[in-house]
């Protein structure tokens, strides 16, 4: 298992833009947490990471929108630190946050 974080930025200056962000947030929520507006926490098997990775290309504008992807370290997720309204929340079963 990997632990990633996913953010991206979407263009929506237009109604096609507006529709992507909703496939991109919708897509991201089926594989992890949000913890920001358009940030995601992920733990994702290489499998699963690869079929992400299709879908947001199939879902965005290379031309318009941008999608980041960082590979942390193991168990990166589990030493977040926050500040104001933020939320620790598990991502896996084994660890207490």
């Amino acid at each position: 298992m990997m632990d990633l974080l996913l953010t991206y930025d979407v263009d929506t200056t237009d109604p096609g833009g507006a529709r992507r962000l909703r496939r991109v947030a919708k897509l991201c929520e089926g594989y992890g947490l949000r913890v920001q507006k358009s940030v995601f926490e992920i733990v994702a098997d290489e499998a699963d990471y690869l079929r992400l990775l299709a879908r947001i290309d199939e879902i965005i504008d290379t031309e318009r929108d941008s999608v980041r992807i960082y590979r942390l370290p193991h168990h990166g997720l589990a030493a977040v630190q926050t500040c104001g309204t933020a939320r620790l929340e598990s991502h896996r079963d084994d660890l207490i946050v």
